[in-house]
């Protein structure tokens, strides 16, 4: 097997050796299991909560070249730390044949080791928000006080020795110029064109443009308030400064800092640019499509892209997905369904299967007892490894006693170098040893609560509800006549027939209604089939543990 090894560490941990510890990590897990390591992608400084990541991106283009058969991290927190980009990343590479292989988390490709994997990336991503909350909270703490929180100051002031503001009178001349000749009138082109013909360039060093224009014509500072935590954040993790937080969240403190224009230019200044602003289409109320990169086309598989549309007399709105072959190669005739209506049935198929009250614990026993049973040889690794290491210290013992008899040869100082460099790797081995058990030593609470997160997955918000399928559904396919949903779930064999009806097929007389009356449908009750296979191992139907296919039947009008 070819592999790849993929190193980072983050700006909240600022150690180049980690890099190198996670490389010898994968370097010596390649060896033990003879795979051959063709290429090394590293990001250095960059946080795993953004896909914003040059090697990261650089890695996840090669992955369709046919370089490498398998990419091999130290522990899934280093591919990512937000659940959606992991799963969108990892479906990519499963297109392209690619694996994910973590050092210290041992999972195969077993569903119990999805679900266990979806816990520990969840868990990731609460130690990244966590540790970003009390990041935070800490640099609040130096707003109020008026100082410098990081990053490079605004043009026009420099920091102190006292982490205040001070004026930097060279480059306030070119701020005074902006707010001069934008408050008389003059364009963004005629206002760069004065800035480049005096010579004055950004804080970074860099031509002014358009943006870092109306940036700086938007910054409270000039006029002496200090402001802090005033953009929010886009979905990748960057600060956009033209969409603002609610005004009580925002930091501002008048005086707080030295004042590089008078209040009457700053109000002449807003003025004008409330008068100019327009309405762009971009800032428009969008529509999450849940099911995106998840639903296909039944008749010619290819995937359903979500649109909207608007139909009847009263040219009402409506939002649907349609297949992506008919939108553009006209070749397929399938109909377009009902966003609201499929995603309804997706999201009480998840719930009723995995995280309502009678499933949750059946569900977190399986999970325990597969994170138990991956775990069961590491605490035999780590008695070999100490055993090892205990019989290196005492060669080095002996080696360190015979010097101070007086006994000193120079094959003694190639062999202490040995023994000393043998010592290192053995105590990173143990090390990782004991990582990978802690990994694996998850108890029932910390998995139940992680899927009692989920239990009110119908109330929560659309992004939200969007990570949980991603994570948890593995296709939706949309026939002429029904809809098929491919989910990780619990067979629930032991809970009844009747109630297995009831949580498997709802066939409909319409869009949003359900009829209660399973025989009415002509495809009748998938799960009956289901749990018959589940109960006879030889039935060619038989389902894996943690997988389901769902079935609803679909009749009359589909797309409004």
């Amino acid at each position: 097997m070819r592999a790849a090894a993929y190193a980072r560490y983050s700006s909240d941990n600022q150690r180049e050796e980690s890099i190198d510890a996670q490389l010898r990590a994968i370097w010596e897990y390649c060896q033990r299991n003879n795979i051959q390591l063709v290429k090394t992608y590293i990001d250095e400084a960059r946080s795993a909560t953004t896909d914003d990541r040059p090697g990261f991106q650089q890695m996840i283009k090669d992955s369709s070249l046919g370089l490498f058969d398998a990419i091999i991290v130290h522990k899934l927190d280093r591919f990512s730390r937000d659940r959606f980009d992991s799963a969108y990343y990892k479906r990519h590479l499963k297109k392209c044949g690619v694996r994910l292989i973590s050092v210290l988390e041992n999972l195969d490709d077993s569903p119990e080791s999805i679900i266990l994997e979806s816990v520990l990336e969840g868990m990731a991503e609460y130690y990244s928000k966590n540790l970003s909350r009390e990041v935070m909270k800490g640099m609040k703490e130096t707003a109020y006080q008026c100082k410098h929180t990081g990053g490079i100051p605004p043009l026009g002031f420099d920091v102190g020795p006292d982490k205040r503001y001070v004026i930097n009178e060279y480059e306030a001349e070119a701020v005074r110029l902006i707010f001069n000749m934008y408050a008389d009138g003059h364009g963004y082109g005629a206002i760069i064109d004065a800035l480049n013909s005096r010579g004055y360039k950004t804080k970074a060093g860099n031509p002014f443009g358009k943006n870092s224009i109306h940036d700086l014509l938007t910054n409270e500072k000039y006029i002496g308030v200090f402001v802090f935590n005033k953009a929010a954040k886009m979905y990748n993790g960057k600060r956009n400064s033209h969409r603002l937080k609610p005004d009580d969240e925002i930091i501002r403190i008048p005086g707080g800092c030295p004042a590089i224009i008078s209040k009457d230019l700053w109000e002449r200044v807003q003025a004008r640019l409330k008068a100019n602003k327009r309405a762009f289409g971009a800032y428009s109320a969008k529509i999450v499509y849940l099911l995106s990169g998840r639903i296909y086309c039944g008749k010619c598989g290819a995937a359903m892209v979500g649109n909207r549309a608007k139909m009847g007399r009263n040219k009402t709105e409506y939002a649907y997905y349609g297949c992506s072959t008919r939108k553009t190669k006209k070749t397929c005739d399938m109909k377009p369904i009902n966003k609201a209506f499929i995603e309804e049935k997706v999201l009480d198929a998840l719930y009723e299967n995995l995280f309502a009250d009678h499933v949750i614990d059946l569900a977190t026993d399986m999970i325990y007892n597969h994170a138990a049973s991956q775990s069961s040889e590491i605490p035999k690794q780590i008695a070999a490894i100490e055993k090892q290491l205990a019989a290196v210290e005492i060669e080095i013992k002996n080696i360190v006693n015979a010097i101070a008899a007086g006994m000193f040869h120079e094959s003694m100082k190639e062999k202490m170098d040995e023994l000393e460099a043998s010592r290192s790797a053995l105590r990173i081995r143990l090390e990782e040893a004991k990582l990978q058990q802690q990994t694996h030593s998850l108890t029932r609470e910390q998995i139940r609560s992680f899927l009692a997160r989920y239990r009110n997955i119908k109330e929560m918000p659309p992004e939200e509800q969007k990570k949980a399928i991603q994570v948890f559904v593995e296709r939706v396919t949309v026939y002429d006549d029904r809809i098929d949903m491919d989910i990780l779930t619990i067979p629930n064999n032991t809970s009844g027939e009747k109630k297995n009806k009831k949580t498997a097929s709802r066939p409909t007389g319409g869009y949003g209604e359900t009829n209660q009356e399973s025989s009415s449908s002509p495809l009748g009750s998938s799960l009956d089939l289901l749990v018959e296979a589940n109960r006879d191992p030889s039935s060619p139907n038989c389902q894996q543990p943690f997988k389901m296919l769902i079935s609803i039947p679909i009749i009359g009008y589909r797309h409004r």
